[in-house]
């Protein structure tokens, strides 16, 4: 592990280098020291891009602290007696990943290293080596553009991917899907809407293994015969995929 700081204008940063995968950003109290923990493969340039994108949030927070201290001294609290407010608490960023070169990211259960290039023409993504990312982009883009390219090329790939799934399962379950589509959801790896015959998959299955993916697919399709996960919906996922409470825990399990 490697300490040391960097300044960008009046802000002076904290650097912390380990072997972790994204990059971790944290506002600390009392006085809004900035920390931020990197992957060993970021250089500090790209550090100081990603600093300079997240300057509105990290003044947010160094104001929020001063305004907690001024209202300490106003009401004359030693600074170890706890308030409204207390000083043990720090805000950050969890994890937050900068889509820069040295990242780890996924695709279909596999992690690769992000290697950002920059370059005229269109944006593009390419595999290579079966180790790396290639993120082709314009000189010059930042942290949404290239997360939307990345994105849009994770939705292309689910496109191939979720189809020939579909027409797999329809014929085995004995349904017909009317309509699939894939969005970014929180809370949820897929949604059925049973009328409409219907299912919604959550864009961040491109990330998860093939047979993750192919499991919600059976789950949702599942609920065109049961509506709620009774033991009737779970005897016939039984049937269906013998494996589907193992597939089920790597999901949610699997980075």
């Amino acid at each position: 592990m490697q300490t040391y700081q960097i300044t960008i204008g009046e802000l002076t940063i904290d650097v912390v280098r380990k072997d972790i995968k994204n990059l971790h950003l944290a506002v600390y109290p009392p006085d809004g020291r900035v920390r931020i923990a990197t992957p060993l493969h970021i250089n500090d340039e790209s550090l100081r891009l990603f600093v300079i994108e997240k300057l509105a949030w990290i003044k947010k927070h160094q104001i929020k602290f001063q305004s907690n201290n001024q209202s300490n001294k106003s009401n004359n609290q030693p600074n170890n007696q706890p308030n409204n407010q207390p000083n043990n608490q720090f805000s950050n960023l969890p994890e937050k990943i900068a889509y820069l070169s040295g990242e780890n990211h996924y695709f279909q259960g596999k992690s690769y290293i992000l290697n950002v290039i920059e370059k005229p023409g269109n944006a593009q993504i390419e595999i290579r080596n079966n180790t790396y990312i290639d993120l082709y982009i314009k000189t010059g883009s930042n942290t949404e553009q290239r997360q939307k390219v990345l994105n849009n090329w994770y939705r292309q790939q689910l496109k191939i991917q979720i189809p020939p799934l579909i027409a797999k399962w329809e014929k085995i379950i004995g349904v017909n899907i009317n309509e699939w589509g894939i969005k970014t959801m929180r809370t949820k790896w897929g949604t059925c809407n049973i009328q409409a015959k219907r299912i919604w998959l959550n864009l961040e299955l491109a990330k998860k293994p093939i047979h993750c993916l192919e499991y919600v697919v059976v789950h949702e399709i599942t609920h065109l015969l049961e509506r709620t996960h009774n033991a009737k919906f779970q005897a016939l996922m039984d049937q269906f995929m013998p494996k589907w409470r193992e597939y089920k825990k790597e999901l949610n399990n699997n980075n």
